[in-house]
């Protein structure tokens, strides 16, 4: 749609990086917000986590980007610069993101799993606007379509391909079901059982979501398990609800314990 917000001598503001930007700073004024009322945790720490999740992500974000493209990516190693500031794997970032969190958490002797529940709201909000800005810049389109749901992509900056054909709009898709997911956390927040229910929530429905989503998308690169059966990313949805499902119950078992 509007993938370049406005040019000033030459500098472009993109606008799928202007979208994380807000994203990140409306998830941190709630974390820093939030905690401190909550948990008596200063805003000054949670600035060094937030430094610590964006290079997280960024890192993870990418690795997982290039590993979609190998041959391409790594032969040669310089190829990994082309679009740096473009072509990020959200489940890569999620998944380097969650590793990094808990470290630091215990580091600082802080509760993990409390604070694992108010991160999830935070990641909520921030996803739901870098989905956004992957709508702005038409990258992670959907497939053709002749329903009333598709959306045009014109701009020829736009990485939706083919330009001017009806798309689905996955990205609007993931909007609407994060949005959905932000609001059943904010319910399940008021009647709380044990610690770390709303992060294990929230990557469940996530990753269900996902991998629906999943068979409406057009950008084929991102690559597949099995040829037009099992992409990457309904791959992983399926090991993260697993894992998330496991964990729930024994959490679910011991906190009442």
């Amino acid at each position: 749609m509007y993938p370049e917000l406005f040019t000033i001598g030459g500098f472009t503001i993109h606008t799928y990086g202007f979208m994380i930007m807000l994203g990140a700073v409306a998830g941190y004024f709630y974390v820093s917000t939030v905690v401190k009322r909550e948990l008596g945790i200063s805003p000054e720490k949670i600035q060094n986590l937030a430094i610590l999740i964006i290079v997280a992500a960024f890192v993870g974000g990418k690795f997982f980007f290039y590993l979609e493209k190998p041959d391409y990516y790594f032969h040669p190693i310089s190829n990994m610069f082309k679009g740096f500031r473009t072509g990020f794997v959200f489940y890569g970032s999620l998944l380097f993101v969650i590793p990094v969190t808990v470290w630091y958490f215990r580091k600082q002797k802080w509760p993990v799993w409390p604070l694992m529940d108010r991160m999830a709201i935070a990641g909520c909000v921030i996803h739901l606007f870098g989905r956004m800005g992957c709508f702005f810049a038409g990258c992670c389109h959907g497939l053709p379509t002749e329903s009333i749901l598709g959306i045009t992509f014109t701009d020829p900056e736009s990485q939706a391909e083919p330009l001017n054909t009806a798309l689905h709009p996955t990205q609007l898709y993931e909007v609407a079901w994060i949005g959905s997911t932000l609001i059943i956390l904010w319910m399940f927040k008021r009647y709380k059982r044990f610690e770390g229910r709303l992060f294990l929530v929230y990557i469940v429905l996530y990753a269900i979501g996902r991998s629906v989503i999943e068979i409406f998308r057009g950008d084929i690169r991102r690559g597949f398990i099995i040829d037009g059966v099992l992409s990457h990313s309904q791959f992983i949805s399926l090991l993260i609800i697993a894992g998330a499902v496991g964990t729930y119950f024994y959490l679910r078992k011991t906190q009442k314990g």
